[in-house]
């Protein structure tokens, strides 16, 4: 059985999307973040860093959404989640995939808490680059790799979804209609919908 150390307030809220989409049995974990079970010695023998998500799938140990996703792409759904190896899009649905916590989360962080620093010497650059950049991948067909709906899709569009949620990104036309696409999709509804669930049973203040 796939377990994922959760709690609906944390990143780890995502990953049930990506658990949904793949159509593997999973179970939840739920971590009480108030109490700081995810510094407990159980947990930081499964990821150091204290933080959630942790997916764990037999012997393998995954921390990390986008690391999470992709691993889970590849074992369970490749070729249909995930291109194949061989396949020429594979470039860009790595290319994606990474964007995401390399570029989006980090440059996002950057412009809403007003850092100074050189965009040359920034892993995630400029800003306005960066939307730009946003607005390309989506430009090209429904999906970051046009009409094939991919894990990349998740990780990039889950991203996107929580900043224009929390208001730390302002969506262009484009982008509004990609993550009006992305957001229809069932898997994604089922994922908010445990996540909203979980929130009411266990008593947490509404976000």
């Amino acid at each position: 059985m796939i377990t994922l150390y959760h709690h609906p307030f944390s990143r780890a809220a995502g990953v049930l999307w990506t658990l949904e989409e793949v159509g593997e049995p999973y179970e939840l974990s739920y971590v009480d973040l108030m109490k700081g079970e995810q510094k407990s010695a159980a947990l930081l023998a499964l990821n150091p860093m204290g933080k959630i998500p942790i997916l764990v799938d037999g012997d393998a140990v995954v921390t990390e959404v986008a690391a999470i996703a992709l691993y889970m792409a590849d074992r369970y759904a490749t070729g249909r989640l995930a291109p194949r190896t061989d396949d020429p899009r594979r470039a860009a649905y790595l290319r994606w995939s990474l964007f995401a916590p390399s570029v989006i989360e980090p440059g996002a962080m950057a412009k809403l808490s007003g850092w100074e620093y050189k965009a040359s010497q920034a892993g995630w650059g400029d800003h306005d680059a960066m939307l730009a950049t946003i607005d390309s991948a989506v430009g090209h067909g429904d999906y970051v790799l046009g009409d094939m709906f991919s894990i990349a899709d998740v990780i990039f569009g889950g991203t996107l979804r929580f900043m224009a949620r929390f208001k730390m990104l302002t969506p262009s036309p484009a982008v509004a209609a990609y993550l009006e696409r992305i957001s229809a999709r069932p898997a994604c509804q089922r994922a908010d919908a445990r996540n909203a669930a979980i929130v009411k049973e266990r008593g947490l203040p509404q976000r």
